[in-house]
């Protein structure tokens, strides 16, 4: 009787850790280990992409708000056409083989052909014929065409995110996952992505540092060969399940997989998707905490690169530091996942447990413009601690930036899905819809388009020129996003007890 009293309590925590059983593994683990690699190419490209933008001669991070509202958006829009046509040709695994395997070439051509070539590649005369045209205040306009071979890698790093993690892997997991496994594995399937990024900032550190003394260009191969070959380690795991575990009946159904109708996903455009938003003002709560989240943290993270720029004045120091910051946010992402985000979601109310995005990202967030904008007085205490102003601005601009992407994957996201459960079906799918159009939009590219014009307009070219027109701007954002947060709440609460 003793012994089965001790094994109780063991069985029901080993259920709660790990709540599988072991014909699922067959299924599981593969899945896990394909998103753990297409994650670790994410922040692989994603790394790269940064410092060679914000580092490359005639470059800066000012050209990161021209290519996020000008070039990736509309970029974004034909792969997405692109794609939608091949879907129509091809069947499900001859797209994904398609499709990765011209991320992969892209990725190829830019590591071995392009890049080592930059200088016969790169259009220096008619660059410097633009630069003359629109002069040195507009050079962050002319930098995206001088170094259009960083470009096409910063367009491919970005597509990565939303074409092979959102699209492709989640909508193979989705095909594959009944309702009752999705909701035992989706978290671990997260949490694979935040390993991912844990583990892939030492490795290119590790890297970086080793070649710091020779040409960038080496480390660059190393990273993209080493990207290249995680690419085809994902293909061959997908052959694999597709012959060996979704033709075994005995881990799957393959009938599901192979044609059985399923609810395709609404599609609406931006027009159609403010209309819906406009109709619902739940929806619109919703949308507005998605817009405010993209354009506070991509406001304050042009200017947190900007400032890191002047500290690491080359790639590779660039890109150490980088590769720090993100393996950071992978470890504390991983930790407040595993080991608070349940607890304080089932201890605190949802208004709560939402507020806490945006007093981490905009509190910590105002505070950093307020550094940025007091440089020259922060000398008293920079002293005490022994290092410049710029140094601390920088590195506060990482623990800013760690705790905004951190506050994101464990409140923000779950907070926002939260949302949508007492809704009827109907307005499910089209509000998802509606907000993924409007709200990502409206969030991400809208805050590269306020940047831009106000650096046109009343800057001189610098980030730095608008700090203080881009302080009140998140002053006003962050307060907007608290005040829908609180409205929400109690539109959630309402229709929880009319569900009820």
């Amino acid at each position: 009787m003793s012994g089965e009293l001790a094994q109780k309590p063991f069985g029901k925590w080993r259920r709660r850790l790990w709540p599988f059983h072991r014909n699922e593994l067959y299924k599981l683990l593969p899945l896990l280990l394909i998103k753990f690699l297409i994650s670790v190419d994410y922040q692989v490209l994603t790394v790269l992409k940064d410092t060679l933008i914000v580092t490359t001669k005639g470059s800066g991070a000012e050209v990161i708000p021209v290519l996020k509202g000008w070039v990736v958006l509309p970029s974004a829009m034909l792969v997405a056409l692109l794609y939608s046509k091949l879907s129509n040709i091809l069947n499900k695994k001859n797209l994904f083989y398609t499709v990765l395997g011209g991320f992969m070439m892209v990725i190829f051509l830019y590591g071995f052909v392009l890049y080592p070539n930059a200088d016969f590649f790169t259009p220096t005369a008619s660059a410097d014929w633009l630069l003359g045209k629109m002069g040195p205040a507009h050079s962050h306009w002319v930098a995206v065409w001088r170094n259009w071979i960083q470009t096409l890698l910063f367009i491919t790093a970005e597509l990565w995110g939303s074409v092979v993690i959102l699209v492709m892997f989640w909508g193979f997991a989705n095909d594959i996952t009944t309702v009752d496994e999705a909701k035992r594995s989706y978290n671990i399937y997260i949490a694979a992505g935040n390993l991912a990024c844990f583990v892939s900032g030492p490795i290119i550190y590790a890297i970086t540092h080793k070649f710091a003394n020779f040409d960038f260009i080496h480390t660059v191969q190393i990273l993209i060969g080493g990207a290249l070959l995680v690419g085809f380690a994902i293909m061959l795991l997908y052959w694999w399940m597709n012959k060996y575990v979704l033709e075994d009946k005995h881990y799957f159904s393959p009938e599901e997989y192979r044609g059985t109708p399923r609810r395709k996903k609404e599609k609406l455009s931006l027009i159609q998707g403010l209309k819906v938003l406009g109709k619902s003002k739940y929806l619109l709560g919703i949308a507005i905490l998605v817009i405010g989240y993209g354009l506070t943290i991509s406001m304050i993270e042009i200017t947190w690169k900007a400032s890191a720029s002047k500290l690491y004045t080359t790639s590779a120091e660039y890109q150490e530091f980088t590769s720090k910051v993100t393996s950071l946010v992978g470890f504390f992402a991983l930790i407040v996942s595993l080991f608070f985000g349940t607890n304080i979601f089932r201890r605190f109310k949802w208004h709560t447990n939402a507020q806490l995005t945006p007093l981490l990202v905009g509190c910590s967030g105002i505070i950093f413009f307020c550094f940025v904008l007091s440089q020259n007085h922060l000398t008293p205490l920079t002293s005490l601690l022994g290092i410049s102003p710029l140094v601390f601005i920088v590195f506060f601009g990482a623990f800013q930036n760690v705790i905004s992407k951190v506050a994101k994957y464990s409140f923000f996201d779950p907070s926002k899905e939260m949302a949508y459960i007492p809704l009827d079906e109907s307005s499910k799918v089209k509000g998802k819809a509606a907000i993924d159009v409007v709200g990502s939009r409206l969030g991400k590219s809208g805050a590269s388009w306020i940047q831009i014009l106000l650096i046109d307009l009343v800057g001189t070219g610098s980030i730095f020129s608008i700090t203080y027109i881009l302080l009140p701007i998140i002053v006003i954002v962050t307060l907007s996003w608290m005040l829908s947060v609180k409205s929400l709440s109690k539109q959630f609460d309402e229709k929880q007890q009319v569900t009820i």
